[in-house]
């Protein structure tokens, strides 16, 4: 159980004014609108006073400036506020929006007098205390399901894996994540955030032991309510994260088992009230601000308790519903950002939910274990007619923890194809972590099974991170013709030394040998190569001019040769 904040997330709620009230009395909550950052005591030119170093650092490996939406919310504006009667629940840099809770029209209206209010709109009641969910009642569609057999999951594989997958070995291997992981890929040094209703029992599942063993949660917040703990209120949340950080060899171990996580609940299962997209929002900068790589959400949005407040086909635009624009916002911060297509293909709504309709964003679809379309996955293109989902995994009989009892459970819903492709894409920018957010979701795309034919359904298709690590480091993968390749000799021909430039999916030692025209050896070199990498060995060459035969052996025997040209 995480008991205390660190230093850094402890400033940081108190100075940006992250309040919630534990009250659960009836009354309504509002969004006011601000109108500036005006007189800030926040200056872009010191992000350290709101950003961690490994936030920064994100930005300036990629380029990107810090700007005025980096800034917090006015502290002073937020004193103002308090200062009516109103209960602050969040706030909103990005957005630049604060969510207040009252009972008394007179503290609303005094809210809306402010001068640096632009408006204030409801955005839902709070529930009650005998409205609020228990586990077993939920308002997700993921069915879990125990008549799956195991046995079609199984870890059965020619090659030696990194992992002992258990059931969920099939769900990796469709996408070959299981080839990250077998080259060392596992999430080391990454941070992924996901934001969901609850992480019930998550800290007493043995397959989460490691992560608390290893303290790879980074740190937790509930901004329904307002204080770090979140292991209650909704079994979706573990479910959703052990796609991902599971990892007891055997049981099952996810797509990303070494990366640390930031937890954090921003949906009220009890409700569905639009006040969920502003504490996305707020949460989403949280993270960023922690230095999150990753962002995955398995929650989406269409109708609401309020039905003013609903969602439209015509909202599916990329730039209208709140955490549609939050999310496009995070992608602009070098974030990562995944989230669920939801589960409406069989209803009457049938597309994908708010927000994955966001432009920057990688809205994953659901497929079955056959690769198949899951019917329930939403459906594309947006309203504007671009491509959305933008990738599928599997999301029909998807392995996950039942966190009641700890055991392993085939469960139905794009939440879980979502984290799942979510943990393999962290483990993938591991591969190039220099490179940036943008280059990763492109590689995740290209590498898709239908990139050239995208459809309505799956989007471009399953994604294969093999590939999508190749097309990271330049090479076609169509070029390849088998696993391990000499992918070119420069110069050559040549009168001096020789580079080889060497790709591999698997670490291993190889072996490079030259041959002269008669068969002696007159170079050889056994060496260790990194895989997913374009390896750079140099050959030295003394004799005359000639035509010379290299041959490479790798571990498992192959062999492979080219001539080089001595002039």
């Amino acid at each position: 159980m995480i008991k205390h904040l660190n230093k850094f997330v402890f400033i940081f709620l108190c100075i940006t004014g992250i309040f919630c009230s534990n009250n659960l009395m009836a009354q309504d909550r509002y969004v006011l609108q601000l109108a500036d950052k005006n007189n800030s005591p926040f200056n872009i030119n010191n992000p350290s006073a709101f950003l961690s170093p490994r936030s920064i650092a994100r930005r300036q490996k990629q380029n990107i400036a810090i700007t005025t939406n980096d800034l917090p919310v006015n502290p002073s504006y937020l004193t103002a506020i308090s200062n009516t009667g109103a209960t602050i629940l969040n706030y909103s840099k990005w957005l630049n929006t604060v969510t207040i809770q009252t009972a008394d029209t007179n503290i609303l209206n005094a809210c809306i007098a402010l001068p640096f209010v632009l408006s204030g709109n409801n955005v839902g009641r709070v529930a009650q205390p005998n409205e609020i969910s228990e586990v077993s009642k939920t308002k997700f569609s993921e069915k879990y399901n125990r008549n799956i057999p195991f046995a079609e999951q199984s870890n059965s594989t020619s090659k030696v894996a990194a992992f002992n997958y258990g059931p969920g070995f099939h769900q990796i291997n469709m996408m070959n994540g299981d080839a990250l992981h077998n080259s060392g890929y596992s999430g080391d040094g990454m941070m992924i955030a996901i934001m969901d209703a609850g992480f019930w029992r998550a800290d007493s599942c043995s397959i989460f032991d490691s992560l608390f063993m290893n303290n790879q949660i980074v740190t937790t917040w509930d901004f329904v309510l307002g204080n770090s703990y979140v292991f209650d209120y909704h079994s979706h949340g573990s479910s959703c994260l052990s796609t991902m950080a599971a990892n007891l060899p055997g049981v099952m171990v996810g797509s990303a088992p070494h990366a640390k996580y930031i937890l954090l609940r921003t949906e009220d299962g009890a409700t569905e009230n639009i006040i969920e997209e502003y504490n996305w929002a707020a949460a989403a900068e949280f993270a960023d601000s922690i230095g999150a790589d990753v962002f995955t959400t398995s929650l989406g949005y269409t109708l609401f308790d309020n039905p003013a407040h609903n969602h439209t086909y015509a909202t599916l635009d990329g730039n209208t519903a709140p955490m549609t624009i939050a999310e496009d916002l995070a992608a602009e911060k070098g974030i990562v950002v995944i989230n669920s297509a939801g589960n409406e293909g069989n209803s009457a709504w049938n597309y994908v939910s708010v927000p994955a309709d966001a432009d920057s964003n990688l809205a994953i679809g659901a497929v079955d274990s056959m690769e198949q379309y899951a019917s329930f996955s939403g459906k594309g293109p947006t309203v504007d007619g671009r491509v959305k989902p933008d990738v599928c995994a599997q999301g029909a009989g998807t392995y996950v923890v039942w966190p009641g009892d700890g055991s392993m459970v085939p469960g139905n819903g794009t939440s879980f194809s979502g984290p799942l492709l979510a943990g393999l894409a962290a483990c993938l920018w591991q591969t190039h972590p220099m490179l940036s957010n943008m280059d990763i979701v492109q590689a995740i795309k290209k590498s898709a099974s239908q990139y050239a034919a995208p459809d309505s359904l799956l989007g471009y298709g399953i994604p294969d991170f093999t590939q999508a690590s190749m097309i990271l480091v330049g090479i076609d993968p169509a070029s390849l013709p088998t696993e391990d390749e000499i992918y070119a000799l420069y110069p050559n021909p040549s009168s001096n030394d020789v580079t080889v430039m060497f790709f591999t999916t698997t670490a291993q030692t190889i072996t490079v040998s030259v041959y002269d025209a008669i068969g002696r050896k007159v170079f050889e070199n056994k060496m260790d190569v990194a895989p997913i990498f374009i390896n750079e060995i140099p050959i030295k060459i003394n004799n005359t001019s000639g035509v010379y035969n290299l041959e490479i052996i790798n571990e498992a025997g192959a062999k492979l040769h080219k001539s080089i040209v001595r002039q």
